[in-house]
């Protein structure tokens, strides 16, 4: 009962969460300056014509009878009409989002494995030349951004050494028939390894590109938490039984140190979705990142507004699976 309660106060948490971040935004995108309806008419359009369509989109009415219809529409699954696309918002939105989703979680994967591979090494080589190489390395990764690493890679993978795809997510003469938008899980799915590897041709180097600085952020923390780890007593009676450093590490210190990783992981993930933004646009890759530029730059308010309530909801999902993950992983917090 008491797991029951407390799902449901994040429950309804979340929900208050997204209320405030609906009117944020519908707030503030119609309060900056700048007319969308003037910049869909042709430099010789008269008045006439652009009230008409303010009209049609509802912006000749109040900011607060237009929220309360924009959230009659929302209740109902209507996110409005795309003022520069002319199609549903919550089809462009949905439409869009498997590819960023595959490519947060991509990156999150080499994160990981870049992140702990560090983490080990430092660890197992700890009070040494490589581990201070390790701590210098994650201080490079760190304090660079991520469009920079993206740029970087661009000139060494695609310009240097033409090794990977610089833009776009397929190729158009890729001969391929998705009945989906999640391309890479539909391909491993049907077992078709070719299309797999020309879809992580064009992912790699965006997704490398995310992932360098979260790297950095769990090959620090990780390593701390196992070097914490390794002065605990069933560590040092692991030892004592004659393990291997490497054993004692990975099986013995790990699966206890990775648990407050976990916590940060799941943070951290969605500051690096919020973060596909500006990489897609680099890498012309076609997400919500990339659409979401677009829809600012032409003041398409009711996409605007899909894109980030969308963003909003998985902020807030990720947070509450993190967290329920974290529970059922830590028996002290299990048996509480």
């Amino acid at each position: 009962m008491t797991a029951l309660r407390n799902i449901l106060i994040r429950l309804s948490t979340t929900a208050v969460t997204l209320f405030g971040v609906a009117v944020i935004v519908f707030v503030v995108i119609r309060v900056v300056p700048g007319n969308p309806i003037a910049m869909m008419l042709p430099p010789g359009a008269t008045d006439d014509d652009i009230a008409r369509l303010e009209a049609l989109y509802g912006f000749d009415k109040s900011i607060f009878q237009q929220f309360l219809i924009w959230g009659a529409g929302v209740l109902q699954g209507d996110f409005g009409t795309s003022i520069s696309l002319r199609q549903p918002v919550a089809d462009l939105v949905l439409g869009r989002l498997p590819a960023t989703l595959e490519l947060s979680i991509v990156a999150l994967v080499m994160a990981m494995l870049l992140g702990g591979a560090l983490a080990l090494m430092g660890t197992l080589y700890r009070d040494t030349t490589t581990e201070a190489a390790v701590d210098v390395t994650a201080g490079m990764a760190l304090s660079i951004p991520d469009f920079l690493w993206g740029l970087v890679l661009i000139l060494l993978f695609g310009v240097l050494w033409p090794i990977f795809s610089i833009s776009g997510r397929v190729s158009p003469s890729l001969d391929f028939d998705f009945a989906t938008n999640f391309y890479l899980f539909e391909a491993l799915l049907r077992l078709r390894f070719d299309v797999v590897g020309h879809l992580l041709s064009h992912s790699f180097m965006p997704a490398l590109a995310l992932a360098i600085p979260l790297a950095a952020i769990i090959a620090q923390l990780l390593k701390q938490s196992l070097k914490e780890t390794m002065h605990l007593d069933y560590v040092t009676l692991a030892r004592t039984k004659g393990y291997s450093e490497q054993h004692v590490i990975t099986r013995e210190a790990l699966p206890n140190a990775v648990l407050p990783t976990l916590t940060l992981i799941g943070v951290q993930f969605t500051f690096l979705i919020g973060g596909t933004v500006i990489i897609e646009r680099l890498f012309s890759y076609e997400g919500l990142g990339n659409m979401a530029i677009d829809a600012v730059i032409n003041r398409d308010l009711p996409l605007i507004q899909g894109i980030v309530i969308l963003f909003a909801l998985l902020f807030t999902v990720i947070n509450l699976l993190v967290d329920m993950l974290y529970v059922v992983l830590n028996p002290r917090l299990r048996h509480a």
